[in-house]
């Protein structure tokens, strides 16, 4: 049997658990060895729980343990996480995360000392939950060249701007609903300003360029200034208001960045409603295709960590391949990338804003008297901020077009 050990015994650590033994008699068939957990790394006891006799407060206990092949590292953060990932690694025990952060901050260094080691690091769950898009782009996809990448990446995000649509309610008082729903944390900064997303997108446009997107460096807006005049402008269009990452080969640059975006009503991210993510990719010789489902969530995400483990049990010994590299990807310049935009503006500027972007359209919204939508023609972000700044308190806000 294949001994596993969990690291962290919170929601998603012990979804683990709880997946390996509920699914033990499927996991064994894709397994025939099988799949058991050894040990649990807390801090905390749990007294009256099921596994309190397999948690250990040491992790040498696990380190040293020679029977441990799979470390399933669930713990958050990149203090402590990074070290015992390192250190699990460089004693060839493979490791399976659900840890966006770490991924995105260390990932190449990790896979190297993985593959030195002849052991694996794997990362399914850190991207969409419990969507299968990264061993697609790993496995299914490598005969692709993939040339675009476009994701709804965070739960948080897409409930807030669901209930906005459908309610006409504002960002405020939907952020507090979804904190009493459990939807979104107490701090929900990660998710709101963005920087959730930004390491998930991050993530894939490393996977897509083979080279190190580092998430520090991608442009990121979050949705605190999408307000619900927004969403009435959006519907009179037809588009939807998403929070998308988005991450596009461009030459030997790599455009990548996380923003509200208005979508085209036919585009099939735009029916990706509440606590959903879809990952939306586009292959030269594919075309487009779709991964779609659960984001978050403690069962979704642990069910993809297991789906790691089963993979390195299938894979003892063996390297499971990643082309992720430490080399920095080049990174376009945001500014010098050209799209439309949605402007929201006073009715007595009307025509300062045509003036300021000829060859747009104007539109207004059933209810909306005291101001108007207009639709720029495609410009270069640069120009777009200067002409938009310069008409000052006359504008009211402005959201991207696909």
């Amino acid at each position: 049997m294949i001994k596993v050990a969990v690291l962290g015994y919170g929601t998603v650590g012990s979804g683990v658990v709880e997946v390996i033994e509920t699914n033990r008699e499927f996991i064994e068939r894709r397994t025939p060895e099988g799949i058991g957990v050894k040990y649990i790394l807390d801090l905390r006891d749990f007294p009256g729980d099921p596994f309190e006799s397999k948690v250990v407060h040491d992790f040498n206990v696990i380190l040293n343990d020679d029977e441990v092949a799979v470390v399933c590292e669930t713990m958050g953060g990149v203090g402590p996480a990074y070290q015992f990932t390192k250190q699990a690694l460089e004693r060839g025990k493979s490791v399976c995360t659900s840890n966006k952060e770490l991924v995105a901050k260390h990932g190449p260094e990790l896979l190297e000392i993985a593959r030195s080691h002849r052991c694996n690091y794997l990362f399914e769950a850190s991207v969409g939950g419990g969507i299968p898009i990264i061993r697609p782009l790993n496995s299914s996809l490598t005969a692709e060249r993939v040339e675009e990448i476009t994701g709804i990446l965070n739960g948080t995000t897409n409930y807030i701007l669901t209930k906005m649509a459908a309610e006409g309610a504002d960002f405020g008082e939907v952020l507090k609903e979804a904190q009493e729903k459990g939807y979104a944390e107490r701090n929900p900064e990660a998710d709101v300003e963005g920087h959730d997303a930004c390491r998930k997108i991050a993530i894939l446009a490393s996977l897509m360029t083979g080279k190190y997107v580092d998430s520090e460096k991608v442009f990121t807006e979050g949705i605190t200034k999408i307000t619900s005049a927004d969403f009435a402008y959006a519907e009179a269009a037809g588009y939807s208001v998403k929070l998308l990452g988005r991450a596009k080969v461009l030459g030997d640059e790599t455009l990548a960045m996380v923003a509200p975006f208005l979508i085209p009503g036919e585009h099939p991210l735009a029916t990706v409603r509440d606590v959903f993510n879809a990952v939306y990719v586009t292959g030269n010789m594919l075309g487009d295709s779709m991964y779609y489902g659960r984001g978050a969530g403690k069962l979704p995400t642990a069910s993809a960590v297991v789906s790691d483990v089963v993979d390195c049990a299938r894979h003892q010994g063996k390297v499971i391949t990643c082309l992720w590299d430490k080399e920095e990807a080049r990174l376009a310049d945001v500014d010098e990338s050209s799209r439309a935009f949605f402007v929201r503006a006073k009715v007595c500027a009307r025509e300062r804003v045509a003036a300021a972007f000829p060859g747009g359209r104007m539109f207004e919204a059933p209810g909306r008297e005291e101001d108007f939508g207009y639709f720029t023609a495609e410009m270069k972000e640069r120009e777009f901020r200067e002409k938009y700044e310069a008409l000052g308190g006359d504008v009211l806000g402005r959201i991207r077009l696909v």
